[in-house]
Parts: structure tokens; sequence; C-alpha cells
């Protein structure tokens, strides 16, 4: 679990540093694709394991370990008072109930697809 987390955290890092080169903006895009992905894919991981489809342990390494790693409550945090801050409150407010809307949906979103691929 461990190792996952240290792969997850070292994918967060890589793929946060090509959105912000490709990308530029002093919106935290980086942030919200790495936690909607890692929500997707842990509702996807969810729905396998209530399915019984994944073994117990490989669901505690993908999913604790790998996109608890990948995943990052606090820097969306940091990132939504940095906005603050910075007096830019709509941007704020997109990022701090948006991610936690957007991150929710495409958890279900994840958990559903492993309904409909399972019937």
């Amino acid at each position: 679990i461990c190792v996952a987390g240290g792969i997850g955290a070292a994918l967060r890092l890589i793929l946060d540093g090509l959105i912000k080169a490709r990308i530029g903006s002093s919106y935290p895009v980086g942030t919200t694709v790495i936690n909607v992905t890692g929500s997707f894919l842990l509702g996807f991981l969810t729905g396998l394991a209530t399915s019984q489809a994944m073994p117990q342990q490989w669901e505690l390494v993908t999913g604790t370990g790998l996109l608890g790693g990948y995943t990052t409550f606090s820097t969306a945090s940091f990132e939504t008072v940095r906005l603050i801050e910075d007096r830019r409150y709509v941007a704020a407010a997109c990022n701090g109930l948006g991610m936690l809307i957007v991150c929710t949906a495409a958890a279900a979103l994840g958990f559903a697809t492993v309904q409909v691929l399972t019937r």
C-alpha cells in the first residue's frame, strides 16, 4: 500500500507538471483533473469490489494506496484558500464546491460504469 501510494503521488506530480506546462493557467486545472480522474477510478474500483470482481488486497493497494497517493484533498483546499486570498471568489467557489460536486459525480459514474459492464 505504501509503495502504491508513493507511485500515485509521483504520478500526481508528473501529471500536474505536464498540465501546468501546457495550460499555464492561474486556476488549479491540474489538481482538478487529478481529483476528478482519481474519483472516477475510485468509484470504478468500488464497483469492482462490490461485485466481487477484484480481490480485497488489490482493492486496498489500488484504492487506498495508488489512488490515495494520486488524489489530493489538501492541495485542493490550499489552492481554494489561495484563490480567496487573491480575491478570486468565483474561482475559489468553483474550485472548492465545484470540485466536490464534480468529483462525487465522477465517482458515481465510475461505480455505475461497473454496474453496466457486469450485467
